[in-house]
Protein backbone atom coordinates (compact mmCIF):
# COMPACT_ATOMS: atom_id res chain seq x y z
CA UNK A 1 0.00 0.00 0.00
CA UNK A 2 1.61 3.03 -1.38
CA UNK A 3 0.95 6.08 1.19
CA UNK A 4 1.49 9.44 0.22
CA UNK A 5 1.72 12.10 3.40
CA UNK A 6 1.68 15.79 3.00
CA UNK A 7 3.09 18.12 5.11
CA UNK A 8 3.88 22.34 5.03
CA UNK A 9 4.40 23.64 8.25
CA UNK A 10 6.20 23.32 11.37
CA UNK A 11 3.28 21.57 13.57
CA UNK A 12 2.30 19.50 10.23
CA UNK A 13 6.03 18.32 10.99
CA UNK A 14 5.16 17.50 14.05
CA UNK A 15 2.27 15.30 13.80
CA UNK A 16 3.76 13.02 10.70
CA UNK A 17 6.99 12.03 12.40
CA UNK A 18 5.56 9.62 14.60
CA UNK A 19 3.21 8.16 11.60
CA UNK A 20 6.18 8.16 9.34
CA UNK A 21 7.86 5.86 12.05
CA UNK A 22 5.16 3.57 12.59
CA UNK A 23 4.16 3.17 8.72
CA UNK A 24 8.04 2.42 8.18
CA UNK A 25 7.49 -0.59 10.49
CA UNK A 26 5.06 -2.06 8.45
CA UNK A 27 6.17 -3.95 5.17
CA UNK A 28 2.62 -4.02 3.59
CA UNK A 29 2.89 0.30 3.48
CA UNK A 30 5.18 2.23 0.87
CA UNK A 31 5.08 5.85 2.80
CA UNK A 32 5.83 8.32 0.32
CA UNK A 33 6.36 12.55 2.07
CA UNK A 34 5.65 15.65 0.53
CA UNK A 35 7.02 18.60 1.72
CA UNK A 36 4.86 21.36 0.19
CA UNK A 37 7.22 24.69 1.35
CA UNK A 38 4.92 26.48 2.90
CA UNK A 39 7.53 26.71 5.77
CA UNK A 40 10.49 27.23 4.48
CA UNK A 41 12.88 28.63 7.28
CA UNK A 42 15.34 26.98 8.57
CA UNK A 43 14.09 26.07 12.06
CA UNK A 44 10.43 26.23 11.50
CA UNK A 45 11.17 23.17 8.49
CA UNK A 46 15.14 21.62 8.36
CA UNK A 47 15.88 21.50 11.69
CA UNK A 48 12.49 20.12 12.55
CA UNK A 49 13.72 17.13 10.36
CA UNK A 50 16.40 16.86 11.64
CA UNK A 51 15.01 17.00 16.18
CA UNK A 52 12.05 14.72 15.03
CA UNK A 53 14.30 12.06 12.67
CA UNK A 54 12.28 12.64 9.77
CA UNK A 55 13.62 11.02 6.55
CA UNK A 56 14.19 13.42 3.75
CA UNK A 57 10.97 14.30 1.65
CA UNK A 58 10.48 12.40 -1.69
CA UNK A 59 9.38 15.62 -2.66
CA UNK A 60 9.66 18.86 -1.82
CA UNK A 61 7.17 21.76 -4.04
CA UNK A 62 8.86 24.72 -2.66
CA UNK A 63 5.89 26.71 -2.55
CA UNK A 64 7.02 29.47 -0.30
CA UNK A 65 5.05 32.30 1.30
CA UNK A 66 1.78 33.23 -0.67
CA UNK A 67 -1.44 34.93 0.42
CA UNK A 68 -4.48 32.24 0.97
CA UNK A 69 -5.43 31.53 -2.37
CA UNK A 70 -2.31 31.85 -4.42
CA UNK A 71 -0.42 29.25 -1.30
CA UNK A 72 -3.58 26.85 -1.83
CA UNK A 73 -3.69 27.01 -5.74
CA UNK A 74 0.54 26.80 -6.27
CA UNK A 75 0.43 23.28 -3.91
CA UNK A 76 -2.76 22.07 -5.80
CA UNK A 77 -0.72 22.81 -9.26
CA UNK A 78 2.55 21.40 -7.91
CA UNK A 79 1.07 18.28 -5.90
CA UNK A 80 -1.16 17.16 -9.17
CA UNK A 81 2.11 15.80 -11.32
CA UNK A 82 3.05 14.16 -8.27
CA UNK A 83 0.13 12.19 -7.59
CA UNK A 84 0.02 11.67 -11.32
CA UNK A 85 3.58 9.84 -11.28
CA UNK A 86 3.02 8.22 -7.79
CA UNK A 87 -0.41 6.75 -8.38
CA UNK A 88 -0.53 6.31 -4.20
CA UNK A 89 -3.50 4.12 -2.86
CA UNK A 90 -3.83 6.93 -0.14
CA UNK A 91 -3.07 10.57 0.61
CA UNK A 92 -2.94 11.39 4.12
CA UNK A 93 -2.73 14.87 4.90
CA UNK A 94 -2.50 16.30 8.56
CA UNK A 95 -3.81 19.33 10.73
CA UNK A 96 -5.79 22.34 9.53
CA UNK A 97 -3.06 24.86 6.97
CA UNK A 98 -2.75 25.33 3.40
CA UNK A 99 -1.43 22.28 2.88
CA UNK A 100 -3.62 20.45 4.21
CA UNK A 101 -6.58 21.55 1.79
CA UNK A 102 -4.92 22.19 -1.37
CA UNK A 103 -3.96 18.51 -1.11
CA UNK A 104 -7.30 17.14 -0.53
CA UNK A 105 -8.60 18.87 -2.86
CA UNK A 106 -6.12 17.72 -5.66
CA UNK A 107 -6.49 13.80 -4.56
CA UNK A 108 -10.46 13.50 -4.20
CA UNK A 109 -10.66 14.84 -7.29
CA UNK A 110 -8.09 12.70 -9.10
CA UNK A 111 -10.24 9.59 -7.20
CA UNK A 112 -7.45 8.84 -4.54
CA UNK A 113 -8.63 8.48 -0.80
CA UNK A 114 -8.15 10.98 1.59
CA UNK A 115 -7.78 10.41 5.05
CA UNK A 116 -7.75 13.10 7.67
CA UNK A 117 -5.48 13.38 10.88
CA UNK A 118 -6.90 15.35 13.53
CA UNK A 119 -10.42 15.17 11.82
CA UNK A 120 -13.59 17.22 13.89
CA UNK A 121 -12.02 20.19 15.38
CA UNK A 122 -13.69 23.30 15.36
CA UNK A 123 -13.51 26.97 16.59
CA UNK A 124 -16.85 27.77 14.98
CA UNK A 125 -14.91 31.06 14.27
CA UNK A 126 -14.92 31.22 10.06
CA UNK A 127 -12.40 33.98 10.30
CA UNK A 128 -9.99 31.95 11.10
CA UNK A 129 -8.39 30.47 7.74
CA UNK A 130 -8.03 27.22 9.42
CA UNK A 131 -11.25 26.84 10.40
CA UNK A 132 -11.80 26.97 6.62
CA UNK A 133 -9.64 24.38 5.96
CA UNK A 134 -10.33 21.91 8.38
CA UNK A 135 -14.40 21.95 7.62
CA UNK A 136 -13.66 21.74 3.82
CA UNK A 137 -10.94 19.00 4.13
CA UNK A 138 -13.96 16.73 6.71
CA UNK A 139 -16.61 17.46 4.28
CA UNK A 140 -14.75 15.27 1.57
CA UNK A 141 -12.02 12.88 3.15
CA UNK A 142 -12.13 9.49 3.12
CA UNK A 143 -11.08 8.37 6.32
CA UNK A 144 -11.40 11.06 9.76
CA UNK A 145 -9.19 10.38 12.74
CA UNK A 146 -10.01 12.55 15.67
CA UNK A 147 -7.91 13.13 18.63
CA UNK A 148 -10.77 14.02 20.85
CA UNK A 149 -14.16 13.54 21.91
CA UNK A 150 -15.25 16.60 20.58
CA UNK A 151 -14.14 15.65 16.88
CA UNK A 152 -16.42 12.48 16.49
CA UNK A 153 -19.24 14.76 18.24
CA UNK A 154 -18.75 17.31 15.44
CA UNK A 155 -18.43 15.21 12.65
CA UNK A 156 -21.96 13.45 13.02
CA UNK A 157 -23.45 16.80 13.63
CA UNK A 158 -22.14 17.76 9.96
CA UNK A 159 -24.04 14.38 8.80
CA UNK A 160 -20.47 12.37 8.32
CA UNK A 161 -21.35 8.64 8.46
CA UNK A 162 -19.63 7.18 11.43
CA UNK A 163 -17.54 4.17 9.71
CA UNK A 164 -15.40 6.71 8.38
CA UNK A 165 -14.83 8.34 11.81
CA UNK A 166 -11.93 6.77 13.91
CA UNK A 167 -10.87 7.88 17.73
CA UNK A 168 -7.32 7.19 18.02
CA UNK A 169 -5.52 9.62 20.41
CA UNK A 170 -3.17 12.40 19.46
CA UNK A 171 0.10 12.05 17.21
CA UNK A 172 1.59 15.32 18.76
CA UNK A 173 1.51 13.97 22.18
CA UNK A 174 3.02 10.70 20.35
CA UNK A 175 5.79 13.14 19.44
CA UNK A 176 6.57 14.76 22.18
CA UNK A 177 6.61 11.38 24.32
CA UNK A 178 8.89 9.84 22.08
CA UNK A 179 11.53 12.59 22.02
CA UNK A 180 11.09 13.82 26.15
CA UNK A 181 14.69 12.18 26.12
CA UNK A 182 16.09 14.32 23.43
CA UNK A 183 14.65 17.11 25.20
CA UNK A 184 15.11 16.75 28.72
CA UNK A 185 18.68 16.96 27.41
CA UNK A 186 18.99 19.82 25.45
CA UNK A 187 21.38 22.71 26.13
CA UNK A 188 19.13 25.61 26.05
CA UNK A 189 18.81 26.21 29.29
CA UNK A 190 22.86 26.53 29.51
CA UNK A 191 22.44 28.79 26.21
CA UNK A 192 19.78 31.41 28.00
CA UNK A 193 21.47 30.94 31.34
CA UNK A 194 18.69 29.57 32.97
CA UNK A 195 19.39 27.86 36.20
CA UNK A 196 17.35 24.81 37.23
CA UNK A 197 14.69 26.52 39.55
CA UNK A 198 14.76 30.35 37.68
CA UNK A 199 11.31 31.19 37.24
CA UNK A 200 10.24 32.45 34.04
CA UNK A 201 7.20 32.35 31.38
CA UNK A 202 7.09 31.90 27.82
CA UNK A 203 5.46 33.37 24.51
CA UNK A 204 4.25 32.74 21.32
CA UNK A 205 2.10 34.32 18.96
CA UNK A 206 1.58 34.18 15.21
CA UNK A 207 -2.05 34.47 14.68
CA UNK A 208 -3.32 37.30 12.09
CA UNK A 209 -5.51 38.55 13.89
CA UNK A 210 -3.24 39.05 17.04
CA UNK A 211 -0.07 39.79 15.10
CA UNK A 212 -0.67 41.82 11.59
CA UNK A 213 -3.08 44.77 12.73
CA UNK A 214 -0.13 46.76 14.76
CA UNK A 215 -2.54 48.33 16.96
CA UNK A 216 -3.57 44.92 18.40
CA UNK A 217 -0.26 44.11 18.49
CA UNK A 218 0.84 46.68 20.48
CA UNK A 219 -1.87 46.46 22.99
CA UNK A 220 -0.81 42.83 23.98
CA UNK A 221 2.82 43.05 24.17
CA UNK A 222 2.19 46.07 26.85
CA UNK A 223 -0.16 43.97 28.30
CA UNK A 224 2.67 41.53 28.84
CA UNK A 225 5.18 43.72 29.39
CA UNK A 226 3.34 44.25 32.53
CA UNK A 227 3.22 40.82 33.18
CA UNK A 228 7.21 40.79 32.61
CA UNK A 229 7.59 43.14 35.69
CA UNK A 230 6.70 40.26 38.07
CA UNK A 231 7.57 37.32 35.84
CA UNK A 232 10.55 37.49 32.99
CA UNK A 233 8.91 36.23 29.52
CA UNK A 234 10.76 34.42 26.82
CA UNK A 235 9.38 35.16 23.74
CA UNK A 236 11.15 32.80 20.34
CA UNK A 237 9.58 35.05 17.60
CA UNK A 238 8.02 33.77 14.76
CA UNK A 239 9.25 34.81 11.54
CA UNK A 240 5.94 36.75 10.35
CA UNK A 241 5.89 38.55 13.63
CA UNK A 242 9.51 39.54 13.36
CA UNK A 243 9.64 42.55 10.56
CA UNK A 244 6.75 43.68 12.87
CA UNK A 245 8.60 44.21 15.52
CA UNK A 246 11.46 45.88 13.43
CA UNK A 247 13.70 43.64 14.40
CA UNK A 248 16.93 43.03 12.00
CA UNK A 249 15.93 40.08 9.98
CA UNK A 250 19.87 38.92 9.49
CA UNK A 251 20.24 38.72 12.96
CA UNK A 252 20.82 35.76 14.84
CA UNK A 253 20.87 36.76 18.22
CA UNK A 254 18.14 38.74 20.36
CA UNK A 255 17.65 42.13 19.51
CA UNK A 256 15.46 43.60 22.07
CA UNK A 257 15.60 43.44 25.94
CA UNK A 258 17.96 40.54 25.97
CA UNK A 259 19.16 41.15 29.49
CA UNK A 260 15.45 40.02 30.31
CA UNK A 261 16.38 36.79 31.89
CA UNK A 262 19.37 37.87 33.73
CA UNK A 263 17.65 40.92 35.21
CA UNK A 264 14.51 38.67 36.08
CA UNK A 265 11.89 40.66 34.63
CA UNK A 266 11.29 42.09 30.96
CA UNK A 267 10.57 40.32 27.54
CA UNK A 268 13.61 38.63 26.26
CA UNK A 269 12.96 38.31 22.04
CA UNK A 270 14.37 34.82 20.98
CA UNK A 271 15.04 33.44 16.94
CA UNK A 272 12.86 30.99 16.66
CA UNK A 273 13.92 27.61 18.62
CA UNK A 274 13.81 24.15 17.44
CA UNK A 275 11.01 21.52 18.49
CA UNK A 276 13.26 19.75 21.01
CA UNK A 277 14.67 22.92 22.79
CA UNK A 278 11.15 24.43 22.53
CA UNK A 279 9.25 21.66 24.25
CA UNK A 280 12.20 21.53 26.75
CA UNK A 281 11.85 24.99 27.59
CA UNK A 282 8.04 24.63 27.85
CA UNK A 283 8.81 21.88 30.37
CA UNK A 284 10.53 24.29 33.06
CA UNK A 285 8.03 27.09 32.30
CA UNK A 286 5.78 28.59 35.34
CA UNK A 287 3.56 29.63 32.69
CA UNK A 288 2.64 29.73 28.65
CA UNK A 289 1.03 32.19 27.02
CA UNK A 290 0.42 31.68 23.45
CA UNK A 291 -2.59 31.57 20.64
CA UNK A 292 -0.98 28.42 19.13
CA UNK A 293 -3.46 25.07 18.91
CA UNK A 294 -0.67 22.64 19.44
CA UNK A 295 0.76 23.96 22.23
CA UNK A 296 -2.47 24.30 23.96
CA UNK A 297 -2.05 20.24 23.65
CA UNK A 298 1.58 19.93 24.50
CA UNK A 299 1.36 21.90 27.86
CA UNK A 300 -1.42 19.80 29.23
CA UNK A 301 0.77 16.29 28.93
CA UNK A 302 3.44 18.64 30.08
CA UNK A 303 1.44 20.27 33.26
CA UNK A 304 2.54 23.30 32.71
CA UNK A 305 -0.56 26.35 33.27
CA UNK A 306 -1.27 27.98 29.66
CA UNK A 307 -3.26 30.99 28.89
CA UNK A 308 -4.89 30.82 25.41
CA UNK A 309 -4.70 34.72 24.00
CA UNK A 310 -7.77 33.72 21.82
CA UNK A 311 -11.44 34.09 22.17
CA UNK A 312 -11.94 30.29 21.27
CA UNK A 313 -10.37 26.85 21.12
CA UNK A 314 -11.06 24.14 18.84
CA UNK A 315 -9.32 22.09 21.34
CA UNK A 316 -11.76 21.83 24.45
CA UNK A 317 -9.91 18.70 25.68
CA UNK A 318 -7.28 20.96 27.13
CA UNK A 319 -9.29 22.63 29.08
CA UNK A 320 -11.70 20.31 30.38
CA UNK A 321 -8.55 18.01 31.27
CA UNK A 322 -5.36 20.22 31.12
CA UNK A 323 -4.50 23.11 32.44
CA UNK A 324 -5.22 25.67 29.55
CA UNK A 325 -7.61 28.48 29.96
CA UNK A 326 -9.11 30.35 26.82
CA UNK A 327 -8.84 34.26 27.94
CA UNK A 328 -9.18 36.36 25.23
CA UNK A 329 -7.11 39.20 24.36
CA UNK A 330 -8.27 42.01 26.24
CA UNK A 331 -5.02 43.71 28.11
CA UNK A 332 -6.46 44.25 31.87
CA UNK A 333 -8.18 39.82 31.68
CA UNK A 334 -4.31 39.11 29.94
CA UNK A 335 -2.41 40.90 33.37
CA UNK A 336 -5.17 39.58 36.01
CA UNK A 337 -5.37 35.84 34.58
CA UNK A 338 -1.35 35.63 34.39
CA UNK A 339 -0.74 37.01 37.62
CA UNK A 340 -3.66 34.36 39.06
CA UNK A 341 -2.23 31.61 37.26
CA UNK A 342 1.33 32.24 38.55
CA UNK A 343 -0.27 32.98 42.69
CA UNK A 344 -2.35 29.82 41.99
CA UNK A 345 -1.44 26.94 39.21
CA UNK A 346 -4.40 25.10 38.15
CA UNK A 347 -4.12 21.49 38.49
CA UNK A 348 -4.54 19.61 35.40
CA UNK A 349 -6.94 16.16 35.47
CA UNK A 350 -4.79 14.05 34.25
CA UNK A 351 -4.16 13.07 30.11
CA UNK A 352 -7.17 13.08 27.92
CA UNK A 353 -7.95 9.64 26.64
CA UNK A 354 -6.33 8.18 24.46
CA UNK A 355 -3.23 11.55 24.59
CA UNK A 356 -0.83 7.83 25.52
CA UNK A 357 1.71 8.09 22.77
CA UNK A 358 -0.02 5.42 20.46
CA UNK A 359 -2.11 7.23 18.30
CA UNK A 360 -0.11 6.34 15.34
CA UNK A 361 -0.22 2.83 15.97
CA UNK A 362 -4.03 2.89 16.32
CA UNK A 363 -3.96 5.03 12.73
CA UNK A 364 -1.76 2.93 11.43
CA UNK A 365 -3.56 -0.48 12.20
CA UNK A 366 -6.74 1.06 11.02
CA UNK A 367 -5.36 1.44 7.16
CA UNK A 368 -3.27 -1.76 6.90
CA UNK A 369 -6.82 -3.79 8.48
CA UNK A 370 -8.60 -1.63 5.61
CA UNK A 371 -6.18 -2.34 2.87
CA UNK A 372 -6.00 -0.77 -0.29
CA UNK A 373 -9.02 -1.53 -1.33
CA UNK A 374 -10.91 -0.60 2.03
CA UNK A 375 -9.89 2.96 2.33
CA UNK A 376 -12.80 4.51 0.53
CA UNK A 377 -15.89 4.19 2.71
Amino acid sequence: MRILNVAGARPNFVKIAPLVREMRRHPAIVPLLVHTGQHYDEVMSGQLFRDLEIPAPDFNLEVGSASHAAQTAEVMRRLEPVLLSTRPDLVLVVGDVNSTLAATLTAVKLGIPVAHVEAGLRSFDRTMPEEINRVLTDAIADLLFVTEESGREHLLREGISADKIHFVGNVMIDALMTFRPHWQNSAVFDRLDLHENQPYAVLTLHRPSNVDDPTNLTKLLDALQDVARHIPIVFPVHPRVRARLGMQEEARVPTRDADALSAGKGIAYLDPLGYLDFIALMSRARLVLTDSGGIQEETTILGVPCLTLRDNTERPATVTWGTNRVIGTDPRRIVEEALRALNHSPRTNGPPPLWDGQAASRIVKVLVERGPRGLIS
